[in-house]
């Protein structure tokens, strides 16, 4: 079973790979759910790992419906993920009542050629998923990621099986949210031959701070969240 952790930085990607992961999914801030990595991120992590990297397109953080401002930033990311080597593009653009933007979404896909295009989660927030599913296919996505359109993969469970039944070997459906150690055999059993985890451990920063640096979203800023060997190792253990 492919085992895909998203790693936020290069010590992540560095420890997904040491304790046995297949693929990466690279990006930035896991505390909003992702954004593109920097240039020298992705540079570092392509040239120093041997397995697969695939890069998550995202400009910003909030909803996926792009200004045409932001739109041209996701199509010069792409075209730089492809010069620096990467394996494959994460990304994905919705209208704004939540419906794939075919046409959008279908531009990147062929820009990102001849790299494999798999769809995020913004896939959880359409209203119809297996229309859009069938609209995914269509473009020629490769995979989709999905937590099922619930907290969770396992409580979305249900749904995402439905997915997969629907696909046969037109698309991949790739589990993702909430997938550790104590629920990962319930999705090999289940028929998935992928998954996509971030077994994170979160480490906290034991030097005094005096300031926030944020304004109005409060997480624990100056902590991190390194993908945990251990965690990691095991599950690869535990599925092999």
């Amino acid at each position: 079973m492919i085992v895909e952790i998203c790693a936020n930085s290069f010590e992540s990607a560095f420890n997904a790979q040491q304790a046995g992961a297949h693929r990466i999914e690279l990006c930035s801030e896991l505390a909003v759910g992702g954004i593109t990595p920097s240039y020298g991120l992705i540079e570092q992590v392509v040239s120093s790992l041997s397995i697969p990297v695939f890069v998550l397109i995202r400009p910003r953080s909030g909803d996926f419906n792009y200004s045409d401002a932001e739109f041209k930033i996701i199509k010069k990311d792409i075209e730089l993920c492809k010069k620096l080597g990467c394996s494959g593009i994460v990304s994905g653009v919705l209208n704004t009542d939540y419906s794939i933007d075919v046409l959008r979404t279908q531009e990147l896909v062929e820009l990102a050629k001849p790299l494999p295009f798999v769809f995020h989660r913004a896939f959880d927030l359409v209203p119809d998923p297996i229309s859009a599913l069938n609209e995914l296919m269509t473009l020629g996505v490769h995979r989709v990621l999905t937590s099922g359109q619930e907290s969770s993969a396992l409580k979305g469970l249900e749904l995402i099986q439905k997915l997969m039944s629907q696909a046969k070997d037109r698309i991949t459906i790739l589990p993702g949210g909430g997938i550790n150690l104590e629920n990962a055999m319930q999705f090999k059993e289940a028929g998935f031959n992928e998954i996509h985890c971030s077994l994170s451990t979160f480490l906290q920063n034991t030097m005094p701070t005096k300031i926030s640096m944020n304004s109005a979203v409060h997480f624990n800023e100056y902590g991190k969240s390194v993908s945990d060997y251990t965690k990691i190792q095991s599950i690869i253990k535990l599925l092999h």
